[in-house]
C-alpha cells in the first residue's frame, strides 16, 4: 500500500508537468463539459417553462439532477478518464506489455497516470448548480442529507468508473471496441438527459441492473432531497459492490487472456 501510494505521488507530479506544457489539454475538456451542462441546463429551463413536473420531479429536483451528473463526470474527467480512455488502444498495439512487466498493478497505473486537474473547476460549477436546484427547489436540507449525498457521490463514481473499465476490457477479447463503446455513449447520452424515477419495466432494469448509468445521478439526488426509500438505500451500495466485484473479476480475466504483441 505504501509503495503504491508513493508510486501514484510521482505519476502525479509527472502528468501536471505535462500538462503544464501543453495548456490546451489542461484546459479544453473543462471548456467542453461545463459548455455541455450548461446547455443542458438551459433545455431544462426551456422545458419547465411549458410544464411543471417531469414525472415526480419538479424543477429542482431536475436541476440537482444536472449538477449531480456534472459532478460526478467532473471526477471521473479530473481522476480517471483519459487514462481509462486508453485501454483498447493498450491491448491492441501492445503497449500493455509495459505494463504487466512492472511492479505496479497495470490497472492502478492505468487510472492514475493521466490525471488531468483542468477540470476541477467543473466540479465547483456542479456544486454551484447543486446548490441553485435546492434554492429552487425549496428542499430542506439537513447534515445527514449532505452526508448521504457525498457518499452517493463517491460510490457511484465507482459504479462509473466499474463500467467504463468493464467496456474496455473487451477489448482484450475482440478486435474492435466501436459497436460497445457507442452503447455506452447512446446509454450515458439517454441518462444525462431522463433521470431514472422516469424509466418504467424493461427500461428500468435495463437501466438500474444491466447498465446502470440510471442510478448514477437519479440515486444522489433522491438521497439530498430525501425522497430515496431504505430498500433504494441498500439497492443502490449493492448494485455498486456487485459491479466492483465484476469489473475486478473480468479485468483479471482479460489479463489472462491477453496475447502478448511479441507473442
Amino acid at each position: 500500500m505504501k509503495n503504491n501510494y508513493r508510486f501514484i505521488k510521482e505519476l502525479l507530479k509527472l502528468r501536471m508537468s505535462h500538462l503544464m506544457a501543453f495548456r490546451l489539454g489542461f484546459f479544453g475538456p473543462l471548456f467542453v463539459d461545463v459548455s455541455l451542462f450548461f446547455i443542458q441546463l438551459l433545455v431544462f429551463q426551456a422545458i419547465f417553462s411549458n410544464v411543471d413536473r417531469i414525472g415526480s420531479w419538479g424543477q429542482g429536483e431536475m436541476i440537482i439532477f444536472i449538477g449531480t451528473f456534472s459532478l460526478v463526470d467532473a471526477i471521473n474527467m479530473t481522476v480517471y478518464f483519459f487514462g481509462v480512455l486508453t485501454i483498447p488502444d493498450k491491448v491492441r498495439t501492445g503497449e500493455m506489455d509495459l505494463y504487466l512487466t512492472k511492479p505496479v498493478s497495470p490497472l492502478l497505473r492505468i487510472t492514475f497516470e493521466k490525471v488531468n486537474p483542468g477540470t476541477l473547476p467543473q466540479i465547483l460549477f456542479s456544486v454551484g448548480v447543486i446548490a441553485y436546484g435546492v434554492s429552487v427547489g425549496g428542499f430542506q436540507i439537513g447534515m445527514i442529507q449532505v452526508i448521504g449525498y457525498i457518499l452517493f457521490i463517491a460510490i457511484m463514481t465507482l459504479l462509473f468508473y466499474d463500467l467504463e473499465i468493464m467496456l474496455r476490457t473487451t477489448s482484450f477479447f475482440i478486435i474492435s471496441t466501436t459497436g460497445i463503446l457507442k452503447l455506452e455513449e447512446a446509454g450515458l447520452d439517454l441518462c444525462m438527459k431522463i433521470p431514472g424515477v422516469i424509466f418504467q419495466r424493461g427500461f428500468k432494469i435495463f437501466f438500474y441492473a444491466i447498465l446502470p448509468y440510471g442510478v448514477i445521478a437519479t440515486l444522489p439526488t433522491q438521497v439530498l432531497t430525501n425522497s430515496l426509500s431504505v430498500p433504494g438505500i441498500i439497492f443502490g451500495m449493492g448494485i455498486v459492490a456487485v459491479f466492483t466485484a465484476l469489473m475486478l473479476w473480468f479485468w483479471k480475466l482479460g489479463l489472462r487472456h491477453y496475447n502478448s504483441a511479441s507473442s
